[in-house]
């Protein structure tokens, strides 16, 4: 399946990120002829590296990596979207800067669903209980959960984890869930994502 095919069953209210880490501006410019806008980088040195990156105004940049406090300076100097917040502090810094450089980021917060001792994310306990706080934050747009489910599970799983996800997103009154990649993606449509994370799928493989 390739990216026209992708694209030409996609729901509406799906949006198509293509996770462009490891493929060059060459390939990012090709997949932007064929009309698309959204793409995501996971290590800001790499993606600020990419002449695309700077020379093409028409593209919205996402960020999907883990989040280093260090680094959080120059995410919000480069990206539009970030879905990977795993922490409140990283909000409150996020936050900070973002108010520092009157940028206004949208946010996604990531949330862990499973135990998966690989995957950052706040607690659905954690999430709820600082909620209020959150929603105070100022200089960025909440506007949704990101997950990642963990590797080797069937799809009524996936899809089971992906509704758990969509239902705390509705119970917090937020309208996006950025969920879904190459491998489980439509099992995250049908639970009621508005983001999928789709590389390999769209590129074919990276040469790294």
């Amino acid at each position: 399946m390739d990216y026209l095919e992708i694209k030409k069953i996609l729901p509406k209210g799906v949006n198509l990120l293509a996770v462009s880490k490891g493929f060059q501006s060459s390939d990012i410019e090709y997949i932007q002829s064929l009309g698309q806008i959204d793409f995501g980088e996971s290590k800001v040195q790499e993606a600020i590296l990419k002449p695309v990156f700077h020379s093409n105004n028409n593209l919205n940049w996402h960020f999907i990596g883990r989040i280093q406090t260090n680094k959080i300076r120059k995410i919000v100097e480069n990206f539009d979207f970030i879905h990977s917040v795993d922490s409140y502090k990283k909000l409150l810094k996020i936050s900070q800067v973002a108010i520092e450089l009157q940028k206004m980021p949208k946010v996604f917060i990531q949330i862990k669903l499973a135990h998966d001792p690989g995957k950052a994310g706040l607690l659905y306990s954690e999430l709820i209980a600082n909620w209020d706080q959150i929603k105070q934050i100022k200089g960025i747009l909440l506007i949704g959960l990101m997950t990642i489910n963990p590797k080797g599970l069937n799809a009524e799983q996936n899809f089971q984890l992906f509704n758990k996800c969509r239902l705390i997103a509705d119970k917090l009154e937020l309208p996006h869930c950025s969920m879904g990649m190459s491998n489980d993606w439509e099992e995250a449509i049908k639970a009621g994502s508005t983001w999928i994370r789709l590389g390999s799928l769209i590129f074919g493989k990276r040469d790294s």
